[in-house]
């Protein structure tokens, strides 16, 4: 056949451009260190490095979670070592105070130090990570407690803190309150005196009648102010009795109120006819759930649930009509108190979730915050935390040593020094479970660390350049480059005119 110049000009050309894509393929490969710089370069072997990029990313994430979480622990860890210590002087000053050869004026000195520790253990307990308050549950923007005042009864009558509706102003030291004639608050018009200075010197006053009948009466003690309910009834005592168990006596005396959220209550929504006042929710909520009644006939409850805000129903679900009327549902039962509710009823639970948790590894989460009224007690919602045994709400228990040493009250000191033991015990429970967090978090970034050396070993593997085996190869394409040059300006000068 006859080969045309044409031809071999197009064939030259086209040896060439192969010869110089080359390369300038191996010249990008130099350049950025990988062998896969397109999905086209290798399909597969991309695909493999975007999902080792993806899980690596996720590991990067999962790591700056835990070193949040470690900041929020290593706080309360150092917080509540610092408020143990804190605890062990407040019994050593208990102690003190509790022994019989110690005066009035011992007492009262002890309790300048108790009220700098009380001020401290306010302190600690609104320690704050990165402007946010790591004891105030979801509320981290405010301090978790406040400094407030309390008014604890000796018991004689029926005086609790139930009927103090409301305590004003503020005081440094503890009042002492002595009821000098009997009767019911509101009812009757009851003579007091009080004291500031721990019963060396007292003021009197009265606690006038009601007007109208059964509102509320106020107590006058200088700068405090007492809102009591009407119908208390109190006994008299006599100003010459230094006995404290005998007629009702009072000491207002600082305490604490928490000001964040909770894990307790759970909220129940009705939409329909139930009343939502009888709807109550029992369990472990970690979601909302939404409840909808579809049937209730012939003594059964057909319901359906969603825990993802109403996308997917659970559906088909029977219970009895009770009573109790009882629905089963993810993490617990919605009790319908007020007996079996109507069709196209529905409801939502809601979880109270004042903790805070991150996600450390895929499905895996940990807590980074404590619920202050849990650790510290104090008063919430008008009331003095339970926390299971007395003496475990650490500020009612100082408040209460504090009022006692004010007032020269040496049992007092030593029924305190016993909750103080209750309350160091309780602090450091908490302590223990805030060390077994760190310890978690150390392990799994530990994991993760070795995870993410692994994959990256293995992305390397797939995605990078070997840097000998490329330069010989570019060696090796810069020859077959120049052999291609030379071979074609060989072939080119190949024409019968030169032979005329």
């Amino acid at each position: 056949m006859r080969v045309s110049h044409r031809n071999i000009y197009s064939n030259v050309l086209g040896y060439f451009n192969k010869s110089i894509t080359g390369l300038v393929e191996l010249n990008l490969q130099a350049s950025s260190q990988k062998k896969i710089n397109r999905p086209s370069d290798d399909p597969i072997g991309m695909s493999r490095v975007l999902s080792y990029r993806d899980t690596m990313k996720s590991m990067e994430q999962y790591r700056k979670n835990i070193d949040t979480a470690q900041g929020w622990n290593g706080l309360a860890d150092e917080n509540l070592m610092q408020v143990s210590v804190a605890i062990t002087r407040l019994k050593e000053l208990a102690e003190q105070a509790s022994t019989g050869t110690y005066t009035a004026d011992n007492r009262a000195q002890i309790s300048f130090e108790a009220r700098q520790l009380y001020s401290q253990l306010i302190t600690l307990s609104n320690a704050s990570y990165e402007g946010k308050y790591i004891y105030a549950g979801h509320k981290v923007d405010s301090p978790a407690f406040q400094e407030a005042l309390f008014v604890q009864s000796n018991g004689n009558g029926t005086i609790h803190h139930q009927d103090v509706i409301s305590i004003s102003g503020g005081s440094n030291s503890t009042i002492l309150v002595q009821f000098l004639s009997p009767g019911a608050t509101g009812e009757d018009q009851l003579a007091f005196r009080y004291s500031t200075n721990g019963g060396k010197s007292w003021s009197e006053g009265i606690l006038p009648e009601s007007d109208p009948v059964n509102s509320p009466v106020v107590m006058n003690l200088g700068g405090v102010q007492i809102t009591f309910a009407a119908g208390a009834d109190v006994t008299a005592t006599d100003p010459n009795d230094t006995n404290d168990t005998n007629g009702t006596w009072l000491w207002v005396r600082p305490t604490a109120v928490y000001k964040g959220d909770d894990e307790d209550q759970i909220s129940v929504e009705s939409f329909g006819s139930y009343d939502p006042d009888e709807a109550l929710a029992a369990g472990v909520f970690r979601n909302k759930v939404m409840v909808r009644i579809d049937d209730v006939d012939g003594g059964e409850i057909t319901f359906s649930y969603s825990t993802d805000g109403g996308r997917k129903w659970n559906q088909n679900n029977t219970t009895p009509e009770g009573p109790p009327t009882s629905l089963p549902v993810p993490g617990g039962f919605l009790n319908l108190e007020d007996g079996p509710p109507s069709m196209d009823d529905q409801f939502v639970i809601r979880p109270n979730r004042a903790l805070m948790n991150v996600e450390i590894s895929q499905n895996e989460t940990i807590q980074i915050n404590n619920i202050g009224k849990d650790v510290f007690g104090g008063l919430y919602n008008g009331q003095p935390v339970d926390l299971g045994k007395t003496g475990s709400n650490l500020f009612e228990t100082v408040g209460k040593l504090i009022g006692y040493l004010e007032t020269n009250t040496q049992q007092g000191a030593a029924d305190a020094l016993e909750e103080l033991n209750e309350a160091h015990k309780h602090i450091t429970t908490y302590l223990a479970g805030v060390g077994a967090r760190r310890n978690r978090l150390d392990l799994t970034d530990s994991i993760l660390h070795g995870l993410q050396l692994n994959a990256r070993d293995r992305k390397s593997k797939i995605e990078d350049v070997d840097v000998a085996e490329l330069m010989t190869k570019m060696a090796m394409q810069q020859i077959t480059y120049e052999a291609v040059l030379k071979s074609s300006t060989t072939i080119m000068k190949m024409s019968l005119v030169n032979f005329m």
